[in-house]
């Protein structure tokens, strides 16, 4: 039987890698779209991959990020960013798997090693994760955005807004800092058995 902590560990840890791979495959980094400026065409530039307002591929883009390539990414900066958030993912995945190995290990030294391993890797990927984020607003000087979202520089989105996408990507950085107080806590407790006392 596993704890009540570590199954509420294992579960958050796995609903963040699920908002994790969602604001990271989103297209809705920035954003700029005819509800801000009429006169515009929607565009919106993901991690990964910019959707221009290319009629024929808004639906595709609007539904998987943009099809690409890795050179494509129109700043040195976010292929950092790129690079930074999708290592933390992989870690946050990781360590998720070794959370749910942890719940239906017996309790005792293996448990809480898994637990610390996860620990480390959870408080590693919320740095690397963290890292990427503050990156990733440096692409806005980029002559490619500055093309399509007048004067933005960096930390400055000019005339587009923060989409979803990345509002997504910093509300699960900031839950995942309590991943591994959680993991520290996850172990079940080793019972014991009751001494028999000794009769005189």
């Amino acid at each position: 039987m596993f704890s009540c902590v570590g199954g509420f560990w294992a579960l958050l840890a796995a609903c963040l890698v699920a908002a994790c791979g969602f604001g990271f495959l989103s297209p809705a980094w920035i954003v700029k779209g005819p509800r801000l400026h009429p006169a515009h065409d929607e565009l919106s530039f993901g991690l990964l991959w910019p959707c221009p307002e290319a009629p024929g591929r808004r639906a595709r883009c609007a539904a998987l990020g943009g099809l690409g390539e890795f050179r494509q990414i129109p700043s040195g900066a976010w292929q950092t960013s790129a690079v930074l958030c999708s290592g933390g993912c992989a870690l946050l995945a990781i360590s998720c798997l070794l959370a749910i190995t942890a719940l239906f290990l017996p309790a005792g030294l293996c448990e809480r090693r898994v637990c610390t391993l996860a620990g480390y890797m959870q408080t590693a990927a919320v740095f690397i994760m963290a890292s990427g984020l503050l990156v990733y607003p440096f692409g806005l000087s980029s002559a490619t955005v500055k093309k399509f979202c007048e004067n933005s520089s960096i930390y400055y989105a000019g005339d587009c807004q923060i989409g979803w996408g990345y509002m997504l990507a910093i509300v699960g950085v900031m839950l995942s800092v309590f991943l591994p107080f959680f993991a520290k806590y996850a172990p079940k407790e080793h019972i014991s058995p009751t001494p028999i006392p000794a009769i005189l």
